[in-house]
């Protein structure tokens, strides 16, 4: 690179040239005292009378140091404020065309021995600037990027335990009809399509496409027990359908807007105070979605809007930062419906949440408290069979006591912590992220007598180690209790129920490739019927469900 700044030395040289033109007088005896100083002069310093403070100080330090062809007098100075001769030109100029002649000469001589070398990279060059010519010529968009997964799902489910009968089994038993229904060993996919588009490098308008086979029939989705649901579970019947559509923008250096006919709540947060699977392959849709507080960060998809704030660009790299966010989104199916007595959006019967969150922290840790609230008719996410039975929710008209249908004024009221912490550095030391959500439901008179679960809870901690046995390998466990009944009111009076049972699941990532991951896992549901689990002929039961199976992801 040197040799190349010094080619810019005769430009500057006969700039100087040009400004003696204007000189005043012939001063022969000066030139004689005008010296080469490629070899007297090496820095600035060496001037007596140039100071940091003359205004052309920097701009003579740099002919000085990076070309070195720089004249002054013997004497040490440099008389920045006497006029040039033309001879005092001619001899600085002098001295720059020698530099540039040994700069020629000694690129004729590099380029001559690297000959071949430079013409195969001349090669290269335009055979890239073709394939750049066509790429551009084919691209899909000149905006728009595709991202997408591929998740291939492999394993089953088997109840374990006391074969109790109730009226969802009373032919088999509990056990058995599960068993008989959901047993089999299954093979189905999820496959997801992300369309990012920016028109200005700071906004995002995102499509997703998303279809598989994890619908109805499977497991996955929910069905047997709501707790078999999959992060991953995806809608069925082979059907691609969209199922995200938003736009974000900034509002200044702090704020985000993001709105849309297909967006969710808990993608409108700013932060997520989780590490639990980062880096590896989520498993149970309560651990991993819903970070154990499936009442706040219950994924509610449709229309709606929402405000993301964060000073992080005001902080220190590495230092923690606050984010406050807050949303509303009406429930799909009822945000689109132009009828105000069976849905709308912003109205009575949107079944709509009011989300939101603060949470302060970095990538390292980091803690947030959240809120929702849920109009008539919003749902919660997984919960216990008891809890998601008869006689719950928040349904938007109950019968009176006369059989009339009246308005309920019934909604859902959540709160949740959750909290995380990583190590600097993988190894055997695991991140650790826990968190902690209550709820409960409020309504009018006639609701309260039809609906008699009124308070819920749920809980988690989650382990994750990071490059396992090999980098990219990772390692995860994590229990908790899913969302379960602890207050029934049964003729006004609160009574305590035993709903609650344990979740937990072991799994372990394996990178493939950069592309490509399998992870086996398993899981155990140790009662996730609830209260349905006991109460039958006075005895305490005991049944569960185990699963297990194996995820392999393609991401492209």
């Amino acid at each position: 690179m040197k040799l190349f700044q010094q080619l810019l030395v005769a430009p500057a040289a006969l700039g100087l040239l040009a400004t003696g033109v204007n000189a005043a007088d012939l001063n022969i005896n000066g030139v004689s005292d005008y010296s080469d100083t490629e070899e007297q002069v090496t820095s600035i310093t060496q001037f007596s009378d140039v100071y940091p403070t003359d205004w052309a100080y920097q701009a003579l330090a740099n002919l000085i140091e990076r070309y070195g062809c720089v004249a002054g007098y013997p004497n040490g100075t440099f008389r920045g404020n006497r006029a040039m001769t033309r001879y005092e030109a001619a001899a600085l100029l002098n001295a720059c065309l020698d530099r540039i002649t040994e700069v020629t000469d000694e690129l004729r001589r590099l380029i001559k021995e690297f000959e071949k070398e430079l013409a195969i990279v001349r090669g290269r060059i335009d055979g890239l600037e073709a394939r750049v010519g066509e790429l551009e010529a084919t691209q899909f968009s000149t905006t728009t990027k595709l991202k997408g997964k591929a998740n291939f799902v492999l394993g089953a489910t088997k109840a374990k335990g006391d074969n109790f009968k109730t009226s969802k089994g009373a032919e088999y038993g509990e056990r058995d009809a599960y068993n008989a229904e959901y047993g089999a060993f299954s093979f189905s996919y999820d496959l997801r399509l992300g369309l990012k588009t920016s028109f200005t490098g700071k906004d995002l308008l995102f499509t997703r496409l998303r279809a598989g086979n994890q619908g109805d029939d499977s497991v996955w989705d929910g069905n047997g027990v709501a707790l078999n649901k999959l992060d991953t579970a995806a809608p069925g019947g082979n059907i691609v359908e969209i199922d995200r559509l938003y736009y974000r923008f900034p509002l200044g250096s702090n704020f985000k807007i993001q709105v849309g006919p297909l967006t969710r709540n808990t993608e409108m947060m700013g932060y997520k105070a989780s590490a639990y699977a980062k880096g590896g392959q989520k498993v149970l849709d309560f651990f991993g979605g819903s970070l154990g507080v499936p009442g706040v960060w219950n994924k509610e998809t449709g229309g709606g809007f929402g405000a993301i704030y964060t000073n992080k660009k005001q902080v220190e790299k590495g230092d923690a930062y606050w984010t406050v966010a807050a949303n509303y989104v009406a429930d799909s199916g009822e945000a689109n419906d132009s009828n105000p007595n069976s849905g709308g959006f912003m109205t009575d019967n949107s079944e709509a949440n009011f989300t939101a969150q603060v949470a302060y922290g970095h990538k390292k840790w980091g803690a947030a408290l959240g809120y929702r609230y849920g109009q008539c008719g919003a749902k919660f996410r997984t919960a216990t069979e008891f809890t998601k039975g008869d006689k719950f929710g928040t349904p938007c008209t109950v019968d009176d006591a006369d059989g009339v249908e009246v308005r309920s004024e019934a909604s859902s009221n959540s709160f949740s912590f959750n909290a995380f912490w990583r190590p600097e550095e993988s190894g055997w030391i695991p991140s650790i992220s826990a968190g902690v959500g209550k709820s409960w439901l409020t309504g009018n008179g006639d609701w309260e007598d039809a609906q008699a679960k009124r308070r819920f809870a749920s809980w988690m901690v989650g382990l994750t180690w990071n490059d396992v046995f090999l980098m990219k390998n990772a390692l995860g466990f994590a229990v908790g209790q899913p969302q379960f009944t602890y207050v029934v009111d049964y003729d006004n009076d609160d009574d305590f129920v035993a709903d609650g049972g344990y979740a937990m699941e072991l799994w372990y990532k394996f990178q493939v490739t950069d592309n490509i991951s399998v992870t086996p896992a398993v899981y155990w549901l140790s009662r996730p019927w609830g209260d349905d689990t006991q109460n039958y002929n006075g005895d305490y039961k005991s049944l569960g469900v185990f699963g297990g199976l194996v995820q392999t992801v393609f991401k492209f």
